[in-house]
């Protein structure tokens, strides 16, 4: 039978190209608060805000009574509100944190007894390599992110008797509309720091994202996967 995936964040940018990467070998749902890009690949688009606990909890059983179960959930929702720390406002740090860490756990918890019930199930958490290393102007946005990175490993291990697999992707500079947005300076020495002289695609890291939802990685949990082109190796070829 066909696996049945969900992936939050869908309607633009890195999940959007994940719901189209794996659209081949599941059917896919997507859900966002909108999809200005269109449905692409989803068979089916839910209109929630993953931090509203109710509204998620919805979304999922209505996946679950269209499909009947669900193999793979992607959570790559997330937004920024940007401002040094000092500057940064109660607002911008709780609404953040509220998407980006709270918002995975929600689905997360919604989508738990499903995955346990596949026998194959997968969860995936779209972190950054940001909440690895930090990043100045982004306590929230790199606190959020890190902390995917310990929701992860702990998941990982209450599922890991169900062979629920748990892990996080954490892309470095993707060209997105939001980067592209960016002034050219803040590009530049972006690029300069990558080693592979080149932008991460959003293809690039829907594959990696593909690879940790099939079968070959069924061995793989509570691991972190930077998708950066050598960004955190804090250097560049000679």
């Amino acid at each position: 039978m066909r696996r049945t995936a969900l992936v939050t964040g869908a309607g633009r940018g890195i999940g959007r190209a994940i719901v189209d990467g794996l659209a081949s070998e599941a059917w896919v749902a997507g859900l966002d608060v909108a999809f200005p890009d269109g449905a692409g690949a989803a068979a089916l688009t839910l209109d929630a805000d993953v931090a509203d606990c109710a509204r998620v909890h919805g979304a999922v059983e209505r996946l679950l009574a269209e499909r009947g179960g669900l193999d793979w959930v992607v959570c790559a929702a997330g937004i920024t509100r940007d401002r040094v720390s000092w500057k940064m406002s109660d607002a911008d740090w709780d609404d953040v944190l509220a998407v980006n860490l709270t918002g995975a756990f929600n689905i997360a918890r919604a989508a738990a007894q499903a995955l346990r019930e596949s026998g194959r199930g997968r969860l995936v958490f779209i972190s950054s390599i940001n909440g690895l290393r930090g990043s100045f102007g982004q306590a929230n946005y790199a606190a959020a992110k890190a902390g995917l990175v310990g929701l992860a490993r702990s998941l990982a291990l209450e599922l890991a008797r169900d062979a629920v697999t748990v892990n996080v992707v954490a892309p470095g500079f993707i060209d997105t509309a939001m980067t592209r947005d960016l002034p050219e300076g803040v590009r530049a020495r972006a690029l300069a720091r990558t080693p592979l002289g080149r932008f991460g695609t959003v293809s690039d890291v829907a594959a990696v994202v593909r690879f940790l939802c099939g079968e070959a990685a069924g061995f793989v949990t509570g691991a972190v996967l930077p998708v950066d082109g050598g960004q955190l190796l804090g250097g560049v070829p000679a």
